[in-house]
């Protein structure tokens, strides 16, 4: 009973405190929905958000949606802190009330292994099966997109199948190129942008482009959307993709 195990588990966090707001700084707080990493304590982020995007609270600069909590800035020469505080009790309100958005469904086609996932090898080692079987695992899950984080674009996904956690990398790596799928512990993820450093088991890569500062939204996926993998060969990429992927200097590793 889905929906019986939600609403106790709704009603578990009002008895706790929940939702409760909690100051992050000078001009900013976070409205904090839970204390658990779950779809539905993320629903109520999202109502949340989408209610502060659809009425802004006075003042308001942005709304930014995490794993369990919203956080609100707003400009201290346009509003009050008392007047934005009664004006988000309002919201949260609101997003009570509010019916939960459907997340657009998105499909990223990855090539898995070998000269785009070093590490592949790495995670059918630790997790002991083998790195078809590690594919395989990956693109059978529906993922969430919890929150977009760490560098613009970055999609934070929730679902990974737990038999495919593995740790992060002792060192990470100075360099990871755009697109690369990536596992850190019991989370998968994507590089929107290369050449940051990075420590998560990188597996595959896109060419889709997560980031694309002339798009709007740039960012490709967003909070509540699903996402699924699609294992492809380097066949069925383009071309130049290809070249570029191969001329880029990524670091082969024996092993």
């Amino acid at each position: 009973m889905p929906g019986r195990r939600a609403g106790a588990a709704a009603r578990g966090e009002e008895a706790a405190g929940f939702p409760r707001i909690r100051p992050a700084g000078d001009a900013a707080v976070t409205v904090e929905w839970g204390e658990r990493i779950d779809p539905q304590t993320h629903a109520q982020v999202l109502r949340l958000w989408h209610a502060l995007e659809e009425q802004p609270v006075p003042g308001m600069v942005e709304a930014v949606p995490t794993y369990r909590s919203v956080l609100v800035q707003w400009d201290p020469d346009r509003a009050e802190r008392e007047t934005v505080l009664a004006a988000l009790d309002g919201a949260v309100s609101r997003a009570r009330r509010r019916r939960l958005l459907e997340g657009r469904r998105v499909t990223i086609p990855v090539v898995y292994g070998d000269w785009y996932g070093p590490d592949l090898r790495e995670v059918a080692r630790h997790t002991g099966f083998s790195p078809g079987e590690v594919v395989r695992r990956h693109t059978e899950r529906e993922y969430r997109v919890y929150m977009l984080g760490f560098m613009p674009g970055f999609a934070y996904l929730g679902g990974l199948d737990p038999a495919l956690a593995t740790p992060r990398r002792a060192s990470p790596r100075l360099s990871v190129p755009a697109g690369s799928v990536a596992i850190g512990g019991e989370q998968t993820g994507i590089y929107a942008l290369g050449g940051s450093p990075g420590g998560w088991q990188v597996i595959g890569r896109t060419w889709l482009e997560l980031w694309d500062s002339a798009r709007e939204p740039p960012a490709l996926l967003q909070p509540g959307d699903r996402v699924r993998f699609e294992a492809v060969s380097e066949d069925q990429a383009p071309p130049e993709w290809v070249e570029r992927a191969r001329a880029s200097g990524w670091e082969m590793e024996s092993g």
